[in-house]
């Protein structure tokens, strides 16, 4: 039989109709479109406007050119390859805390063996570090059974929603706007995602009122409501939650009888002198709540942070407030991916227990990890100010996190030319922004807004040297934009 005739064992229209309704802007079209560019650029030089694509779509420093943290490294290579520790001149290589590191950590492995697989929660010790690590952060203490080993906190994320989501019946509360990691684990696990809109006029505030309202809402329309996700410092938005207010959403969550998912992965990303982050753990135990009031799920990564470390793949979830008997299938999903990789598990073990005031590797260390925290700052307040000096757009101060989230008061030309290409209006901005000046960012329909309000997400990673002609294209290319659309 002609295979060409036959109908394809697989098509849009038989394929799982929930991997349709996914979207991950983030990597979606106006990124697809930048990667032909650049192969058209590697291709014929002198062929487009500009020499480089800036990829400011993503949180991924070391791809714009952030040096990953000395200490870390060492230590990871010489757990790769432990033959180095018997070399002659290793104390010539390395430093010594970090040989000794190297020496503890392979200890802990089974065999000394990192190509092998683990505990599918990760590596005993590895947890038990990451368990202090956590208690001395929060001032309460942490158990190393609660925490599961991930490759990065999106495996977490989508383990949450695969345990919490039976159908679309079963809602999960979001910020509008999140991070399309949210929304895309939903689709594919089959749930609703239940929206509550952060303020954009008070710096992207959360209300509890209108949370409470959204719930209410949901639950009026026969959904069943599990849990409710924050995203502290916020993502897109950049905000850093004060106390007081993580505090009612404990309450709420306590209350309503809500999982609390709080995604927690740029904890060490906060720019500004008057907040500080606080752990969703330490606030409950802070209030006196403890495992039976509150079933919590912390996340972290070693992606964000000062340490960038995107491609390892390493982060964790700590998960409290559960029975024994959910905890066993928290176990057994975990354990159908045997276990994350275990340089990702070495770095999140790192990341939470660096080196301390007296260590060899403390002073270069601390420069390191300041450097790269201060030139962020100086980086996003640069672009904050670039992005309120054009014409119709207001931009929010980044508190945190590795993002600006600008808003595009856009003319009505733009807004009918961009319906009369089925396009949303900041996906034509975001698309002819790259056209002309190579720079990537994200149209803010992938993120959700108020309907009838238009923004980008614009990472804060391009170098800092790079910046000020990000700023000159980008001012060159807004000014362009408005003249042609001008109604």
């Amino acid at each position: 039989m002609d295979r060409a005739a036959a109908t394809p064992p697989v098509s849009l229209d038989t394929i799982n109709p929930k991997v349709l309704k996914c979207q991950y802007a983030v990597r979606g079209a106006i990124v697809s479109h930048a990667q032909r560019l650049q192969q058209e650029l590697q291709t014929s030089q002198g062929s487009l406007p500009f020499d480089e694509i800036l990829y400011c779509n993503i949180g991924n420093p070391q791809s714009l050119g952030q040096q990953p943290i000395t200490f870390f490294r060492e230590v990871l290579a010489l757990c790769d390859h432990p033959a180095l520790l018997g070399k002659s001149n290793i104390d010539a290589l390395f430093s010594k805390d970090a040989i000794g590191r190297a020496q503890k950590i392979l200890n802990l492995i089974p065999g000394r063996a990192t190509g092998a697989y683990s505990h599918s929660q990760g590596i005993k010790g590895l947890r038990d570090a990451i368990a202090v690590g956590i208690a001395i952060r929060d001032g309460f203490p942490a158990n190393a059974d609660d925490i599961f080993l991930t490759d990065g906190a999106s495996p977490g994320v989508h383990m949450m929603m695969q345990l919490l989501i039976r159908s679309e019946n079963d809602g999960i509360l979001c910020p509008i706007p999140q991070y399309p990691l949210y929304s895309a684990s939903i689709a594919l696990h089959g749930g609703s995602l239940v929206p509550y809109y952060l303020d954009e006029a008070t710096g992207w505030g959360l209300e509890i009122s209108d949370v409470k309202k959204q719930l209410e809402d949901a639950r009026s329309k026969g959904i069943t409501v599990r849990a409710l996700v924050v995203i502290n410092p916020g993502n897109p938005t950049g905000q850093v939650l004060a106390e007081e207010n993580q505090k009612k959403i404990v309450e709420f969550c306590n209350n309503e009888g809500l999982v609390l998912l709080a995604d927690e992965v740029y904890q060490e990303n906060v720019y500004v002198d008057d907040k500080k982050f606080n752990s969703f753990k330490k606030i409950a135990r802070s209030m006196g709540y403890g495992e039976e009031d509150l079933s919590l799920v912390s996340f972290q990564s070693i992606s964000k942070g000062y340490h960038g470390e995107c491609g390892k793949r390493g982060g964790y979830m700590e998960v409290t407030g559960f029975s024994a008997e959910v905890r066993e299938q928290f176990y057994k999903v975990a354990s159908v991916n045997l276990c994350s990789n275990i340089s990702g598990q070495i770095i999140a073990s790192l990341v939470m227990n660096p080196p301390k005031v007296g260590d060899e590797s403390y002073k270069s260390f601390i420069a390191e990890k300041n450097g790269i925290l201060s030139s962020l700052a100086r980086r996003a307040k640069a672009l904050e100010d670039a992005f309120n000096g054009l014409e119709g757009v207001t931009c929010n101060k980044a508190e945190g996190a590795m993002y600006l989230f600008p808003r595009l008061h856009l003319p009505q030309k733009a807004i009918d030319a961009a319906k009369a290409v089925n396009e949303a209006p900041d996906a034509l901005y975001a698309r002819r922004l790259l056209d002309a000046t190579g720079i990537v960012v994200v149209p803010g329909s992938g993120f959700g807004q108020v309907p009838g309000t238009w923004h980008v997400r614009c990472t804060i990673l391009p170098q800092e040297d790079k910046i000020p002609a990000i700023i000159s294209r980008l001012k060159a290319f807004h000014e362009a934009f408005m003249d042609e659309f001008r109604d």
